[in-house]
């Protein structure tokens, strides 16, 4: 079906576009989002029927869109195609017909079944005038069907504006990646010290993100609990050598001193002002806590427990059961799935015990996937 034609924009309709994106823009963070709203802006702006904005990964020498309207993410050489162009000559492309022009590049058409005519492009530059990347829009559904130098000014003004914006997303999007990482680091040493493999955290955060989205938490609250769970035993790092890798059972005594880990790591984590690491602490302090109150260490029952701590408890626990340590072999997955359903409502949340039990398969996949290669000892 062939997209309306439509009328050029008058001023006023010009303006209104520009307010209501221009506030969102300045307001976003999210990296996704924001590539989003600059793409419909610029779609809106000079009425095409399809705008993306390109980034330039320099690393790889690479031009990705993870937003191009119906599109997922693709990945084309930096020096390829129109943008390609664009972004080395550091100048805007108008052209009436992509595929009368050799620079254009069809793949992208060849993986989404969209016809390219007329095509847009202008480079977008950050606050030191470097090319970050690129917008590209495709096919003008006026009459013209073509698009003008007024579409290249106002696309130009797009691109000048959101640049900032989509320079400090940038920025924002690498601070939360090294956070990430650190804490993730983090997370193995602790584990690391009691001869657990970094495998154990990787699975441990997978399982409680797919515990999350069950249970209908939202994208971005899901993926806090993921970042966070890792550093779940970070207290561990101030227990004693000869009661973490003691090999048999711990004295009443030594036992005491192990659940000290959860206040531990509850003190090291709990003054930061960074969702992730107060999130972490909660964690840390709480996945020991049992839904009948009889676990440790503030001995808090049911919904007393954060549900962060619930969901860490039932990750934690399905992987030290599933997976082999150097002092036991692993349980078979049924012998697992047997006990949550012996300690629904007794160690486990019931809710998040049903999730589990509904969902099997996504948890046995998730272990395929970070397999342990090989036991340290």
């Amino acid at each position: 079906m062939a997209p309306r034609i439509r009328e050029e924009l008058q001023p006023e309709e010009l303006l209104k576009i520009i307010f209501t994106y221009t506030a969102k823009i300045a307001n976003e963070k999210c990296l996704d989002r924001l590539l989003m709203l600059m793409a419909d802006m610029g779609r809106e702006l000079i009425v095409a029927d399809r705008c993306t904005l390109w980034l330039l990964d320099e690393s790889n020498r690479q031009l990705w869109t993870r937003v191009a309207h119906g599109v997922k993410e693709i990945r084309i050489p930096a020096d390829s195609g129109l943008v390609g162009s664009a972004i080395q000559s550091g100048e805007p492309i108008i052209i009436e017909d992509a595929y009368g022009d050799k620079r254009f590049n069809q793949t992208v058409d060849k993986q989404t079944g969209y016809r390219t005519k007329a095509v847009l492009v202008t480079p977008i530059r950050d606050n030191e005038g470097r090319i970050i990347g690129a917008y590209q829009a495709i096919n003008k559904l006026t009459e013209a069907q073509v698009f003008s130098v007024k579409d290249l000014e106002y696309l130009t003004l797009a691109s000048a504006y959101s640049g900032k914006s989509l320079e400090s997303a940038l920025l924002y999007q690498e601070i939360e990646e090294t956070q990430k990482e650190i804490i993730f680091r983090m997370g193995e040493i602790g584990e690391s010290r009691s001869k657990e493999t970094g495998n154990h955290v990787k699975r441990v955060a997978e399982y409680s993100f797919l515990l999350a989205t069950l249970y209908g938490m939202s994208p971005e609250e899901a993926e806090l609990i993921k970042m966070a769970s890792p550093m779940h035993d970070i207290g561990k790092v101030a227990i004693p050598d000869e009661i973490l890798k003691k090999p048999g059972k711990l004295t009443e005594e030594e036992f005491e001193i192990m659940k000290t880990h959860t206040y531990i790591g509850y003190r090291l984590l709990k003054n930061s002002n960074r969702r992730i690491l107060k999130a972490a602490a909660i964690i840390a302090y709480q996945h020991h806590e049992k839904w009948n109150g009889k676990g440790y260490p503030q001995g808090l029952s049911g919904e007393q427990i954060h549900l962060y701590g619930r969901i860490t408890a039932v990750a934690d626990v399905l992987d030290a059961l599933a997976s082999e340590r150097v002092y036991k072999r692993a349980w078979d997955f049924d012998r697992v799935i047997d006990l949550f359903r012996q300690e629904r409502g007794e160690h486990f949340d019931p809710v998040l015990v049903d999730l589990l039990l509904d969902h099997t398969d996504e948890f046995i996949a998730i272990k395929e996937a970070y397999r342990d290669e090989v036991l340290e000892g």
